[in-house]
């Protein structure tokens, strides 16, 4: 179990990020997304993300379903919210004001069949919205017990700082992980200056770290991959060689490439938690082994030799779904 912030958010070591279950990934098989979830839960993990703009709700319900019979309290679900889609998927912005916030968290109690969210945070930070008024519309719905801890998504240094003010913010979900690695300049010291955890997500960057990924795959009109720059052209061959440099060490060392990455990030400090976004048991298994995997210092150096920071080619997002971080302006 790692400890996120200071307000006592105990979780597992490993989180399941649940969004492609339903969403962004192409089509997925329902029934294996639920036993999927079972077979976290069963494992130990105790975490679970998502979003209440995933498939337009669809994820929650998902959610809902599998944790059916289970446990209320057994089980962290931290939501997303905030982010504005149309009937075809598009992205429209995002709307952090207080009246929006209680409507978005009404719909999400109903959709999940819960009286409370565990961890409720902004996809993005609303520019039109101080992150003032925001954060405060949550820990309104704390006092009345329907969120027990407030996060932040994609986040500046600076917008940290000013949420933290006014409430205790558990963690920043946020991409972390060897071909995403902005967050070590800023982000990552303030956190740590202000006792804020970290929930990484895109730990092996949507499959590039895998080491299942082929420059032939083909993407779906509904896999945001397809529009997303580290997965076109030359940056997506530059990216491949990088995964094939880590191959060779995970090699050495006796595990798959994306034990590895998982591996890595778990080393880089308690007060980090990945996420895994498993769609099967296959992958699951897999991701859960990297618990196992011990890395030395000897290790750590050969990763850094193979995938620097810095290395990757091509942003994270497609312009669109980008966050707008104030340390990075």
């Amino acid at each position: 179990m790692r400890t996120l912030g200071t307000d006592g958010l105990a979780v597992s070591d490993l989180g399941l990020g649940c969004m492609g279950m339903t969403d962004l990934y192409g089509p997925a098989d329902k029934a294996e997304a639920i036993a999927t979830i079972h077979a976290a839960l069963d494992a130990g993990i105790t975490l679970l993300d998502t979003g209440d703009f995933y498939g337009m709700g669809a994820n929650e319900l998902l959610i809902a379903e599998a944790l059916r019979g289970r446990p209320r309290d057994a089980v962290r679900i931290s939501v997303k919210f905030g982010a504005l889609r149309d009937h075809d998927g598009g992205w429209n912005g995002v709307d952090g004001r207080p009246v929006a916030v209680k409507n978005f968290l009404a719909y999400t109690l109903r959709r999940l069949g819960t009286d409370h969210v565990d961890v409720y945070r902004i996809a993005r930070v609303d520019p039109a919205v101080p992150i003032e008024e925001t954060i405060g519309a949550i820990a309104e719905e704390a006092a009345k017990g329907h969120v027990r801890h407030i996060g932040l998504s994609e986040a500046g240094a600076g917008t940290i700082r000013r949420a933290h003010a006014v409430h205790p913010i558990s963690d920043v979900q946020i991409e972390y992980g060897l071909l995403s690695r902005g967050i070590e300049r800023e982000i990552l010291p303030v956190c740590r200056e202000l006792g804020i955890g970290v929930t990484a997500y895109g730990v092996l960057s949507r499959g590039l770290l895998s080491g299942h990924w082929s420059k032939d795959r083909e993407l779906g009109a509904t896999d945001f991959r397809a529009h997303a720059p580290r997965f076109s052209g030359d940056n997506l061959a530059h990216n491949l060689a990088l995964v094939e440099a880590l191959r060779a060490v995970a090699e050495d060392k006796g595990v798959t490439v994306a034990q590895l990455a998982i591996a890595w990030v778990l080393a880089q400090g308690e007060d980090i938690v990945p996420l895994v976004g498993a769609r099967s048991r296959e992958r699951l298994a897999e991701a859960l082994s990297a618990l196992g995997v011990r890395l030395t210092a000897d290790d750590l150096a050969a990763i850094e030799a193979a995938v620097p920071a810095g290395a990757a080619a091509g942003d994270r997002y497609p312009d669109v779904m980008q966050a707008d971080l104030d340390s990075e302006r």
